[in-house]
């Protein structure tokens, strides 16, 4: 009980065997540094073969080495991003998004990976996807960092989307405390699909997304004084404006609801299509976070 309670502190890194990311691990030291946390670099080797018999194959082994040869890289370059950060790892057996989603039950503040730059039809149907199917399930945010932050203005600026549905609002929690954190301006962005057939006062229907908008943020615009929020309503498709908005942005933060994607959307549309077009670390919260 004791450790899985000091693990909660830990942000957990899932590491390519193929090729330790120096983005990936340059995003989860500073993070970890930022909330006080320690990283968990985690390295899992899929089965070979269906057994419940301890794989001592050459090939087996072969990958075991290769996996503890790349924790190794992985740490030693956390270590010297961020002298006197605290870092664990672990090789464990089994398929990498399951293994990091039990990770996350109990585990981890939040889970870091790496995209391989899969196509969808890849990342829905390969065996060795993580990003999507972890952003999907996982039990706490998940950052897919594939494209690295973008640190040059100043300040920095966060990305959220804003729908007014439950997991809308973990998302917009998660963005002001990240933007807190990194002394950083909140870009809190609705998108206003536009509609086939106009009916009524565009206007009227303009002011009220304004509203809306204004309502999401209020009691976190009092929590969070010092971060200073620009509100945005945008017409146009989510993933298209979100994208547009990543562009020189810290991350972009969106919401998951439940298991599947954005406002009844499945993963597979906004949330899915940010993970392929956006120019900045995605975050994914899951609608029961706090």
């Amino acid at each position: 009980m004791a450790d899985s309670a000091a693990r909660r502190n830990e942000i957990v890194v899932g590491i390519d065997p193929r090729e330790v990311s120096v983005p990936v691990l340059a995003w989860a030291s500073d993070e970890a540094v930022r909330r006080n946390l320690s990283l968990r670099l985690l390295l899992s080797i899929p089965p070979m073969h269906d057994t419940h018999h301890v794989d001592t194959t050459p090939h087996y082994m072969s990958l075991r080495a290769q996996g503890e040869k790349a924790l190794a890289t992985a740490a030693e370059t956390a270590r010297t991003l961020r002298p006197g950060l605290p870092v664990a790892t672990q090789l464990l057996d089994g398929m990498p998004a399951v293994v990091l989603c039990r990770q996350t039950v109990a585990h981890a503040r939040l889970v870091v990976v790496g995209s391989r730059r899969l196509s969808r039809p890849e990342e829905i149907l390969s065996a060795g996807s993580v990003a999507v199917p972890l952003s999907a399930r996982a039990d706490c945010p998940v950052v897919v960092v594939r494209e690295p932050e973008h640190t040059a203005p100043r300040p920095g600026r966060v990305v959220v989307g804003v729908d007014g549905s439950e997991s809308s609002r973990a998302a917009v929690a998660f963005a002001f405390e990240e933007a807190s954190l990194r002394g950083a301006v909140l870009q809190a962005v609705w998108v206003w699909p536009r509609p086939v057939i106009s009916f009524g006062d565009e206007q009227a229907m303009g002011d009220e997304q304004s509203r809306l908008l204004a309502e999401a943020l209020a009691g976190w615009t009092a929590q969070y004084s010092e971060v200073q929020v620009t509100p945005e309503v945008l017409r146009g498709h989510p993933v298209e404006r979100l994208a547009q908005a990543s562009a020189d942005a810290l991350a972009v933060v969106v919401g998951r609801r439940g298991r599947g994607g954005y406002t009844g959307m499945r993963l597979g549309s906004v949330v899915h299509g940010l993970l392929h077009r956006a120019q900045c670390p995605v975050i994914t919260v899951p609608e029961r976070h706090t």
